[in-house]
């Protein structure tokens, strides 16, 4: 352990200040802008880590059993319900994609008009 005691905060502070001092005006600004790009480049990291969306959990569907006496009219009447809550579901995906795809446009549009 006695390798650790010879580190001193104090002596490192006082250590970079004279390193600092020996240093042209040139190459401070270099060290400040490559400072300065890699605190943006970790800030950018640490946002986009807390920007994390949940797992994508699929959706079950249960198979139904009916019993072997059903007449067709209760067949038809299912069907029909049936039917009415697909419609529901098609016309929200179709929202959805709706939305993306708006999204999408928009990013497109900005990068047409940067000539990209």
């Amino acid at each position: 352990m006695s390798f650790l005691t010879r580190f001193s905060p104090l002596r490192a502070v006082r250590d970079l200040r004279v390193f600092l001092a020996q240093r042209g005006k040139y190459e401070l600004m270099f060290f400040a802008t490559a400072m300065a790009i890699t605190g943006v480049v970790l800030f950018a990291f640490l946002r986009d880590a807390n920007d994390i969306r949940p797992a994508y959990q699929p959706t079950i569907i249960y198979v139904e059993q009916w019993p072997l006496s059903r007449t067709d009219a209760q067949i038809r009447a299912q069907q029909k319900i049936d039917q009415f809550d697909k419609e529901k579901r098609i016309a929200e995906q179709k929202a959805e994609q709706a939305k993306l795809r708006a999204q999408y446009k928009k990013i497109d549009d900005r990068l047409k008009a940067m000539g990209i």
